[in-house]
């Protein structure tokens, strides 16, 4: 770098600097060889390696393991307004091409996968949802808000108010506090309720943005929730840990016979419930609080192969490597149990959300159960994340979700 920068300068190691050169954005702190003193937390610096080479420019996390998170490797860009614009604007650009228009209910930013290290907004309607989990962005969002609120209202979206849920433990690892409350826009009121309505595939929901999962429902299941309404016509559905109903809701609207749904969460069944009502579903679904792990043998005990279609979308068994190999048995008994207890030609749609969790681990841990279960897997189709949760291929960590849909035989 032969130019004067005006950001402060962190060299890494030739290890740190091959990373870089891998194209992930992440340099870790234990790759660091040097940094100029007087860094701020959440503050631009650049990143050389160690013969000064320039590999890029990024925000500063000095309590995380993640040191720098890197914006860009152009030597030439500037982060100011309109480089936050621009980013926001190509966000949402892919959003309306690759959702086909359909983005009333989309994940409008998802964190590195959009060059918005540690942050994700979730649209629901009329309402905002956010998470911030990089002190960058955190000292960013007064910046950064504004402007997804100014791109979507110049297309025609409605944005009455954006809701930040940062009640999340992981901000710890930032040096950041857990909070949630409304985020204010200048010059704007909040509205006086966080809970707002979608439709997706054609089910209603209620969303709280303040007490829901996550940032209030799940959006990546968007177009797996089609997919099963796509086969349950005529089918007697068994919904396992379907928390909101989603899938439930899905498969009754696509014909199903009828469909049971499971959670253990008394709090889930009542949503579920409701939201059954909301479509006027009641009547094709049944609701019951069980623990699945529990369920599954009672079922199977019983010696009915009532379902010959049976969801499995469980919480992430893992949030760790240190998990993954109990997780994994997890997986195994409940989809051992799964293929047990399906008809010979039933169907089973199987899904893990854990990043832990990756799809050959996975796919080892089907052909187990199969096996187990003297059963044979006709594969109909392998899913992942909506497109509005974009993977890029040098980031493995935007990869998370894997739905398999197969026959049993």
């Amino acid at each position: 770098m032969k130019a004067e920068r005006e950001y402060p300068k962190i060299t890494v190691t030739e290890k740190g600097e091959r990373w870089a050169g891998s194209g992930h954005p992440w340099i870790y702190a234990s790759d660091v060889e040097s940094e100029q003193e007087g860094i701020d937390n959440g503050a631009l610096a650049d990143v050389v390696g160690p013969k000064g080479k320039y590999l890029g420019t990024g925000l500063v996390s000095k309590e995380s393991k993640i040191r720098v998170r890197l914006l860009s490797r152009n030597a030439n860009d500037k982060f100011d307004q309109a480089f936050w614009e621009r980013r926001v604007r190509y966000a949402w650009e892919y959003r309306k091409a690759v959702m086909g228009g359909d983005t009333g209910c989309c994940r409008v930013i998802f964190g590195e996968a959009d060059g918005f290290p540690g942050l994700t907004v979730d649209r629901f309607e009329n309402l905002l949802s956010v998470q911030t989990l990089s002190v960058g962005m955190e000292r960013l969002k007064d910046v950064i808000f504004p402007l997804i609120v100014k791109v979507l209202r110049r297309d025609g979206a409605r944005v009455d108010g954006i809701f930040e849920r940062n009640d999340l433990t992981a901000r710890a690892l930032e040096g950041l506090a857990q909070h949630k409350g409304w985020y204010d826009l200048p010059g704007e009121r909040h509205p006086d309720s966080a809970v707002t309505e979608i439709r997706e595939n054609g089910v209603t929901y209620a969303v709280d943005v303040e007490n829901g999962q996550k940032t209030g429902f799940f959006l990546d299941q968007k177009y797996n929730r089609a997919a099963v309404a796509r086969l349950a016509q005529g089918r007697r559905v068994l919904d396992c840990f379907t928390h909101t109903g989603s899938f439930a809701l899905n498969a009754a609207l696509g014909g199903a016979e009828h469909v049971t749904a499971v959670d253990v969460s008394e709090t889930a069944i009542e949503m579920a419930r409701k939201n059954a009502e909301r479509n006027a579903l009641e009547d094709k679904i049944d609701f019951v609080r069980a623990d699945v792990f529990d369920l599954l043998p009672k079922l199977a005990a019983g010696n009915k192969r009532e379902y010959d279609l049976i969801i499995l979308d469980p919480p992430a068994f893992t949030k760790s490597r240190a998990t993954a190999g109990s997780a994994y048995r997890g997986y195994r008994e409940i989809n051992y149990r799964v293929m047990a207890l399906l008809p010979r030609g039933g169907y089973l749609c199987t899904a893990s959300c854990s990043h832990f969790m990756p799809m050959e681990q996975f796919e080892k841990m089907l052909r187990r159960a199969a096996r187990d279960a003297g059963r044979e897997l006709k594969e109909v189709e392998i899913r992942k994340q909506a497109p509005d949760h974009p993977i890029l291929w040098n980031v493995p960590e935007t990869e998370y979700l894997k739905f398999y849909i197969f026959q049993v035989i």
